[in-house]
């Protein structure tokens, strides 16, 4: 197997000259250039030869080489074509890497089933393997990216990746702060999470201005089991959040016109011990699962 490719600013300036590509910013393309966070990234997911990698935005390959090295496969997904042809010239003697030229998603709220069935057909190939995302993830689909994995059944044992700071801030806010919201409930209701290290924008080529963060999510069993119902939960966060300064009698009632009446929404309310005048930022994970339960037990079934 070769040896990783270290990816340098100098040698990406080279071989995007050579090929005759650049970067493109509407894919949110910012590639790691300093070899020792390239390392802490890879050491931060503590891969194991017993897992399944998914990486979202393959880049020149180099992570992918490290990854290779260390677990049972890599499946690595990049939506830029002449990119794709690049990693393809590092990645081809790779056998236990499969590479995909697509979007990872299939659309906002969705992952592409394509990118799904070639994860799950590798967890497939024997027993007791795992399922990690590590990436540098592109800037604009970061997002998503997380959340959609813990929508799904199989959702990723850890995720490991570098995404941007403001965005790594929201995952670990604290209820009553700026960056809580529908993301960081989404987050800490099942997994824990970290940010093992900042990045500066001089970390990265071409620089973007902002500050980075690697950051470590690792599933917790034991909450994710705690949510009868993790797409009406996922529906309920977000739309709590869509107007964050609004009580929560208010935001309540607006979620659920026409199918809760006001003295519903004021008996669910009772029923949690928030008054009327609460917002939505002011609850802890625990608290509003609660407040969800009592509104998806008041609705019924259907």
């Amino acid at each position: 197997m070769n040896a990783p490719t270290r990816q340098t600013a100098s040698f990406l300036r080279r071989r995007f000259e050579e090929a005759g590509v650049r970067p493109r910013t509407r894919y949110g393309q910012c590639f790691l250039i300093d070899l020792n966070l390239l390392d802490i990234l890879a050491d931060a997911a503590e891969l194991t030869p017993n897992d399944v990698v998914l990486e979202v935005g393959t880049g020149t390959g180099s992570l992918t080489q490290t990854m290779a090295s260390r677990a049972a496969a890599v499946v690595t997904v990049e939506i830029d074509r002449e990119l794709f042809q690049l990693a393809s010239e590092e990645l081809y003697v790779l056998d236990n890497v499969t590479m995909l030229q697509m979007d990872a998603l299939k659309n906002k709220n969705r992952f592409n089933p394509a990118v799904l069935d070639a994860i799950f057909e590798r967890l497939d190939a024997e027993p007791g393997r795992r399922f990690q995302l590590v990436a540098n993830l592109p800037y604009n689909v970061a997002t998503p990216i997380l959340s959609n994995l813990l929508a799904l059944d199989r959702a990723p044992h850890a995720m490991t990746v570098t995404i941007q700071k403001e965005v790594a801030d929201r995952l670990v806010a604290l209820p009553g702060t700026k960056d809580y919201g529908s993301l960081s409930i989404w987050i800490q209701s099942q997994c824990t999470a970290e940010v093992v290290r900042v990045l500066p924008p001089t970390a990265f080529w071409p620089r973007p201005k902002v500050d980075s963060a690697i950051v470590r999510i690792v599933l917790d069993p034991a909450r994710r089991a705690a949510i009868p119902d993790r797409s009406f939960f996922h529906d309920f966060i977000r739309g709590l959040f869509c107007h964050r300064r609004k009580f929560l009698r208010s935001e309540l009632a607006s979620c659920f016109k026409g199918r809760l009446e006001k003295s519903q929404v004021d008996a669910i309310l009772e029923s949690v011990d928030l008054p009327p005048q609460a917002r939505a930022e002011q609850l802890d994970v625990a608290c509003m699962l609660r407040l969800c339960e009592a509104c998806r037990r008041a609705l019924g079934p259907g």
